[in-house]
């Protein structure tokens, strides 16, 4: 058989793999069942949404809308200064013209990528159980959680960093520290501040999702009027999480454009 004929033949064959691999998926999903009610429930839930409980907006008697979405951006905005803290001695660990040893840059690297590998899920449902629910368990969740991607992001940006400035600065006698004050540091702040930001986008909807699982913030009495079947205030709580998101993305936006 000449190459090109055998090249049809193992397309063919892979096709007709994937073809029987998809038929046997599908045929072992159960009938699906429209049940006489679900016109009904359909109709409930968009009523709900088009139609939000205003009332639940503000209530000085207890916990309404706009104090749920401040906790939540609290949440994401302390997570992020946590993250942002911690990030950078890993970042400079992991930076191989920082660190001479490969080893220690190797071992700072597999710390990164051993702390990106969990969701910020998994770290919220193991502080739920270290200290409890609430707030200050979405906090650590999207603290620690995100240290591996901005660490990730902020070691890769030092591996680029034209260290020529720094040997001008050692010939004079700076030390070490004055050196990476003067020379790496003006270069970095950009791009890590804008990768602070960028994380602080994804941590806002991420601390919204938290409180689903009892980490604090907006999810909460999400999951609550979701239980009770509560659409009118699922919508607003929905509505409320959409005016906070694309506020947050038009200034983060805004201050990024200025870094650049």
């Amino acid at each position: 058989m000449n190459p090109q004929k055998k090249k049809i033949f193992t397309r063919f064959v892979v096709v007709i793999v994937l073809m029987l691999i998809y038929i046997w998926a599908f045929a072992g999903l159960p009938t699906i069942e429209v049940k006489e009610t679900s016109g009904q429930i359909v109709r409930a839930i968009f009523s709900g949404l088009f139609n939000p409980d205003w009332d639940y907006v503000y209530d000085p008697a207890g916990e309404d809308l706009i104090a749920k979405l401040i906790e939540t951006l609290a949440i994401a905005i302390l997570g992020t200064f946590i993250a942002a803290v911690f990030c950078i001695p890993l970042a400079f660990l992991a930076a191989r013209n920082i660190v001479k040893s490969r080893v220690i840059s190797q071992f700072g690297k597999f710390i990164l990528s051993f702390i990106r590998v969990f969701p910020d899920i998994i770290f919220a449902l193991i502080f739920i159980k270290a200290v409890g629910p609430g707030s200050f368990s979405g906090v650590l969740a999207l603290g620690i959680g995100s240290i591996g991607m901005l660490g990730k992001l902020f070691s890769d940006d030092v591996e680029s960093v034209n260290l020529s400035t720094t040997e001008a600065l050692i010939a004079t006698g700076a030390n070490p520290v004055k050196t990476l004050w003067f020379a790496v540091v003006p270069q970095i702040l950009p791009s890590y501040l804008n990768f602070v930001m960028y994380r602080f986008e994804v941590n806002i909807r991420a601390a919204s999702i938290l409180g689903v699982i009892g980490a604090g913030g907006i999810g909460t009495p999400l999951i609550f009027a979701l239980q009770v079947r509560d659409w009118e205030r699922v919508g607003i709580i929905l509505l409320g999480i959409i005016v906070m998101i694309t506020l947050v993305d038009f200034v983060s936006g805004k201050i990024r454009a200025k870094l650049v």
